[in-house]
């Protein structure tokens, strides 16, 4: 199997509620040989109207601090979410949403291999981390898991409802790089 046999699988899928009421399957978005994985909570409303992960003003932001560490989503990083479809007026996903996606995250990674998983926001930290991370605590830090590196830094959309979290955001994105650059990938 690779990405595009199962976009087209997760397009059709139905195992929760939020297929009822989504434009469109966010699948995710980058190359299929990044060793870089970032990972939000869930498609908003853009997102879900154009079936494409972060694309309104949060996802301006990541590109922004992207770009910064030479990183680019469409050659040599990977954008995803924790569920496909987006939740009712942008709310977390609940716990049996997010359990009902999560094999299509599992397969996403299997298939990429990731070497570094960047987690955006406390949704994707705790539900990939551990289920008390504290985004603010705990970001910028990176913690091995079976040989793969994770992390969790402010989701963009917190980012531009509290400025003042940009500095500390963006020193996450630089520990990011130089974590890169440590690894040769």
């Amino acid at each position: 199997m690779d990405l595009i046999t199962l976009e087209k699988e997760c397009s059709q899928c139905r195992r929760c509620g939020l297929c009822q009421t989504r434009t469109n399957v966010v699948f995710g978005q980058g190359s299929a040989q990044a060793k870089v994985l970032f990972v939000g909570e869930g498609p908003g409303q853009q997102e879900d109207e154009q079936g494409q992960p972060f694309v309104g003003r949060s996802g301006h932001l990541l590109d922004k601090y992207l770009f910064a560490i030479d990183l680019d989503r469409n050659t040599n990083c990977y954008i995803g979410n924790i569920v496909k479809c987006r939740p009712p007026q942008n709310r977390d996903p609940l716990p049996e949403e997010r359990q009902a996606c999560m094999p299509w995250l599992r397969e996403q990674f299997r298939l990429l291999r990731p070497k570094i998983v960047v987690c955006l926001g406390r949704v994707a930290a705790q539900a990939l981390i551990r289920e008390d991370f504290s985004v603010t605590k705990e970001h910028g830090q990176f913690i091995d898991k079976n040989g793969t590196l994770f992390m969790a830094t402010w989701h963009p959309a917190a980012l531009l409802r509290n400025p003042a979290a940009k500095a500390d955001a963006f020193s996450d994105f630089v520990a990011l790089r130089e974590k890169i650059a440590e690894l040769g990938i």
